[in-house]
């Protein structure tokens, strides 16, 4: 089987060794984690990883259920690459005087949409939102300046389904008489 990227969103219940339990299932498979976010969810209580793995849709959808029987997972939901909307957030910091020294820099900072942060007399700190390739491709643009550190941060990804299907889930919950302990 072809394996190409998935995203993978786990909603949780914020514990303790949650990270760690997760992290296990892969391990466990020998599937690497390319990126990896957490944050608090829309739904209160709830917390939100985003995962993104090469793997193939089978093997996707094997991990996404033995996530969900850890004990503080509610629900693991698998994407390809064309069922959600995702952004990646990049900082690169230059050396200000590189700016100076001519007008390329700032070209290459409005040609790729990014812009300037911070600017010291030492050191520029730009950033710039979009996919892997596109940040990548601007740091190596801009490392012939000189660039002194450079950090991307994992995805941060939204389905493009008409709402977040965990709302259904935990309404069914509900409607069963379960209850989600969720505030």
């Amino acid at each position: 089987m072809i394996k190409q990227e998935f995203t993978i969103t786990i909603f949780s219940e914020n514990r303790i060794g949650i990270l760690n339990q997760i992290v296990s299932v892969f391990t466990r498979r020998h599937i690497n984690i390319e990126s990896l976010t957490s944050s608090e969810s829309a739904i209160e209580g709830i917390h939100k990883l985003t995962i993104v793995v090469f793997s193939n849709r089978e093997e996707v959808e094997i991990l996404a259920r033995q996530i969900e029987k850890s004990i503080d997972v509610l629900k693991a939901y698998s994407f390809s690459h064309d069922e959600i909307v995702y952004q990646e957030i990049a900082l690169y910091k230059v050396p200000t005087a590189k700016l100076f020294k001519g007008n390329e820099i700032e070209k290459l900072v409005r040609r790729y949409g990014a812009r300037i942060l911070e600017m010291t007399a030492d050191y520029t700190i730009i950033e710039k939102t979009g996919h892997k390739g596109e940040t990548q491709e601007l740091f190596d643009k801009l490392d012939p300046y000189g660039v002194t550190q450079f950090t991307r941060s994992g995805r941060v990804a939204i389905n493009k389904m008409k709402k977040e299907p965990l709302i259904d889930y935990l309404k069914n919950l509900a409607k069963n008489g379960l209850n989600t302990n969720i505030q």
